[in-house]
């Protein structure tokens, strides 16, 4: 199981205007839908190749949804938000740091003997911040730390063992790493998918989306949009639907609507590719689900 998390992408309105989606260009993404692209009044996307269903992100609570409850959320199936009685983010609330700790997927998974990956790789900058204690990390890092899982970083991107973050790797020369050279979105697709043939759960975190979608810049969205379709592209040349089921989705809304800078309500698309993804697509309908339902399919895979 391959999981791409982007974060920030909701599903919008048909209006190349204000959403990117309808802006850039996505032949990757066209291609497997038929020709369509999710919008609110096309949230339910069926085709020979994929399933695209939205996901509930409000939780049932009041407010603007943010990173930090729905990933804990998506990470663990417990509903962080209604937990704590807010949307808070971008980084876990306090209180959420045990239930990371104990119900984060690769924990649960790990208890099942699973082997699992969490993909992304850090230049050096990173592990000095976590080193030196401080607190300001994501829901993933956080559930990899308390967990064991490997934080990657130049030794594993330069073996093709890790994906940069930014899936190109741009940056990573001015960071101080000088032997790390920059790549098509569409390689990178590649490694990450022939990394994940060696787990039986991988997760990649991407989070250009949200950045853009901040931005309220269409160049820089469409930018970012394109991208992540060439990182697709990359990952298809490779994908075999019969040994791989693949999931993309997100934690609130954003990108899709760069009338406002803030995050928006709007459900969140799940893309799923693979022979069983219709089985795993009709036991989801929130953040809530998916983890519980993951952590089960694997376990009687």
């Amino acid at each position: 199981m391959l999981m791409i998390f982007c974060d920030g992408v909701g599903i919008g309105k048909a209006d190349p205007a204000i959403n990117p989606f309808f802006h850039a260009a996505l032949p990757t993404l066209s291609s497997l839908l038929g020709s369509q692209l999710p919008h609110l009044c096309c949230r339910h996307i069926q085709t020979s190749q994929a399933t695209l269903i939205p996901l509930n992100a409000t939780l049932g609570v009041s407010g603007l949804p943010q990173s930090g409850t729905g990933q804990t959320t998506l990470l663990t199936g417990v509903n962080a938000a209604r937990l704590i009685g807010k949307h808070f983010g971008p980084y876990p609330y306090s209180t959420l740091r045990p239930i990371l700790k104990d119900k984060n997927i690769f924990r649960q998974l790990i208890a099942r003997r699973k082997r699992v990956c969490f993909a992304n790789a850090y230049p050096r900058p990173f592990f000095e911040y976590v080193q030196s204690g401080k607190t300001r990390l994501t829901a993933t890092v956080l559930s990899c730390l308390f967990s064991d899982v490997q934080l990657r970083g130049e030794e594993e991107l330069r073996a093709e063992e890790a994906v940069s973050s930014d899936l190109t790797r741009t940056r990573w020369k001015e960071l101080g790493h000088d032997r790390v050279e920059p790549i098509a979105p569409e390689t990178a697709g590649e490694h990450l998918y022939e990394l994940s043939q060696q787990s039986d759960f991988t997760l990649f975190d991407f989070y250009l989306t949200d950045h853009a979608g901040h931005s309220q810049s269409m160049q820089q969205a469409a930018e970012v949009l394109e991208r992540l379709d060439g990182f697709l592209s990359g990952i298809l040349r490779r994908y075999d639907e019969t040994k791989t089921l693949l999931l993309l989705t997100s934690d609130h809304g954003n990108i899709e609507d760069l009338s406002a800078k803030s995050h928006t309500r709007n459900p969140v698309p799940l893309l799923l590719l693979g022979r069983y993804r219709e089985d795993v697509a009709s036991r989801l309908t929130n953040l809530t689900h998916l983890t519980p339902c993951l952590v089960d399919f694997l376990a009687r895979s």
